[in-house]
């Protein structure tokens, strides 16, 4: 690993973005929602720009989730 990626909390609001990507998903069908996520994923993606970052965040999801 590169140790590129940040894993520390690095938002300033973390909580006001937890509630506004709460509010995009309000009334949207499953399958609306999951299009939804991808679309950002891509977008945050293409902003960080480095795959080497994208990789990190890549396995530390991973990692961090129910695939333990």
């Amino acid at each position: 690993m590169s140790d590129k990626l940040i894993l520390s909390p690095n938002l300033n609001n973390a909580d006001g973005f937890f509630d506004a990507l709460a509010r995009a998903h309000d009334g949207l069908e499953k399958s609306t929602s999951d299009a939804f996520n991808a679309r950002l994923i891509f977008l945050l993606a293409n902003h960080i720009g480095d795959n080497e970052v994208l990789d990190e965040a890549l396995t530390a999801a991973r990692n961090s989730g129910h695939y333990r």
